[in-house]
């Protein structure tokens, strides 16, 4: 295990999320599955996810370098899109079910997986729970790439589990860099 992996895999066991899980990997495609519950209410965690992306997400996983250039049109049709330089811009995903404190989808290949032949559909399913929210992130990708889907699997996990627990910690504390205690 590389120190990378073993520091994300501690993050994760600190910040209330389950550990990183690549579902499902062939050389056809792959699926990943993140869980938490976060201690805030549907609607809050629903709102921080849709409408406060550049607040949460880690600026290193975007092409300008700074994530305050990202915002969701959370509608049927609304892009995940980044603002470039010189008036550039890039659609990372399209929306294609925005239910409000229930489900959210977006489809498109991100990051590495725009140039291959992918097409991915990434879902968060939000549920109540006694204790806040039960938020479920899956991404599942299928395609076409040289080599295989199989080895990206475990790297695009890795980002987008940083990415979920950015968020977590973000709704519940403002700080995507604040992480729980161990009890």
């Amino acid at each position: 295990m590389s120190v990378r992996t073993a520091a994300l895999v501690t993050l994760l066991a600190f910040s209330g999320a389950a550990p990183a899980a690549v579902v499902d990997a062939a050389p056809a495609g792959f699926t990943v599955k993140h869980q938490a519950t976060i201690a805030a209410p549907p609607e809050k965690v629903y709102r921080a996810l849709t409408n406060e992306v550049g607040k949460w997400w880690d600026g290193a996983h975007t092409y300008s370098g700074d994530a305050s250039n990202l915002s969701i049109d959370a509608k049927a049709g609304g892009c995940f899109c980044e603002k470039l330089a010189d008036g550039g811009s890039i659609e990372h995903m399209r929306v294609v079910l925005a239910w409000p404190k229930k489900l959210f989808r977006m489809t498109g290949g991100l990051g590495p997986l725009q140039q291959t032949g992918a097409a991915g559909s990434l879902t968060f399913k939000l549920t109540s729970a006694p204790a806040g929210t039960t938020l479920e992130m899956t991404y599942v990708v299928g395609g076409y790439t040289t080599g295989g889907f199989e080895k990206l699997a475990p790297l695009v996990d890795a980002v987008l589990g940083s990415q979920f627990t950015r968020f977590t910690a973000f709704v519940e504390t403002g700080s995507p860099s604040a992480a729980k205690k161990a009890p």
